[in-house]
């Protein structure tokens, strides 16, 4: 099979993925109530880019790479990976992904040698085009690779997961909450192993619980809530939707009470020696902040300002 990075760039689709009204319904039963988990979703992934898709627990966003991935039948809409339909060319779909599952689903008999030996048979891989050395070096498994699977820690199986995903060499690959229960340091590794891979050429979508991960890795970022994109943007322009800043300054000499020249803004006093500024950006420069606070008479021993980050971004969207 061969690699669909190294075709031409003029024959690459613009979208690696593109999902048109994509609707999933789960029928009742017994006394499980119609679950409605998509409804009427649009996205689009452009190709080259590490692209997250966030929201709470239960909105849907498993469904949707379920879908994506051929193990969940959409009720309504359309869906193409790497320009093939899901559903009317889905051989080609299906071999233009790569989907690392929330789940660490190893035969904890077989070696990582031999588990990504046969996912390539799987795919249908020539055994003289299989890559099964250099992926396990990718994800630090080469000591690793005659060992049976159920001696590698959690870790090391979530690394084996990537690797396996990769094992046909997918233009896209998807990535559901890849870190989960990974400690710091080989969430490090892993992540740069994806940058690697996304600099090679390969689209990344990323599901993840770790807002900062999203906020540093991707270009773009989707949030989806009960079932519907309810954001979707840069990773720039999301950030500024919040128009706040905070300054906190630590003061040479105690005060009791916030000077006048400060009343229009908004302060909070929470000790004597500590003066807190909420402000926003686009309306007031911090220079104006700091000129009151020199016409109110206040010597500034120590300051700092905190920007809105992605969780701020989350929690607004989210909140409902």
């Amino acid at each position: 099979m061969p690699d669909a990075r190294s075709v031409a760039a003029g024959s690459m689709p613009d979208l690696a993925v593109e999902v048109t009204g994509l609707v999933k319904t789960y029928k009742a039963s017994g006394k499980t109530p119609e679950k409605h988990a998509l409804k009427g979703v649009d996205l689009s992934v452009r190709r080259g880019t590490i692209f997250g898709l966030l929201g709470p627990n239960g909105a849907g966003k498993s469904t949707l790479i379920n879908i994506l991935a051929g193990l969940v039948v959409k009720s309504a809409g359309e869906a193409r990976i790497w320009g093939h339909d899901i559903e009317t060319d889905m051989r080609r779909a299906r071999s233009s992904i790569g989907v690392v599952p929330q789940e660490l689903n190893i035969d904890p008999f077989f070696t990582p040698s031999e588990l990504l030996d046969l996912q390539a048979g799987l795919y249908g891989v020539p055994k003289s085009e299989r890559i099964t050395d250099r992926l396990l070096g990718a994800v630090g498994l080469t000591e690793q690779a005659t060992a049976y699977a159920r001696t590698l820690s959690g870790g090391m199986r979530r690394r084996l997961m990537v690797a396996k995903a990769m094992v046909h060499s997918p233009p896209v690959l998807v990535l559901d909450e890849p870190t989960a229960g990974v400690d710091v340091e080989l969430r490090q590794s892993l992540w740069g192993h994806v940058r690697e891979l996304n600099r090679a050429g390969t689209t990344i979508l990323l599901t993840t619980h770790y807002l900062e991960e999203a906020e540093e890795l991707c270009d773009e970022i989707a949030i989806i809530n009960h079932g519907e994109v309810v954001a979707c943007d840069t990773t720039d322009n999301l950030l500024r939707r919040l128009d706040s800043k905070t300054l906190t300054v630590q003061l040479t000499e105690p005060i009791d009470r916030v000077p006048p020249q400060l009343e229009g803004f908004l302060v909070e006093l929470p000790d004597p020696n500590r003066l807190i500024v909420r402000y926003e950006p686009s309306q007031t420069r911090l220079g104006d902040v700091l000129n009151a606070m020199n016409e109110g008479g206040l010597r500034i021993t120590d300051l700092s300002t905190e920007e809105t980050d992605l969780e701020d971004i989350f929690l607004q969207i989210t909140r409902s």
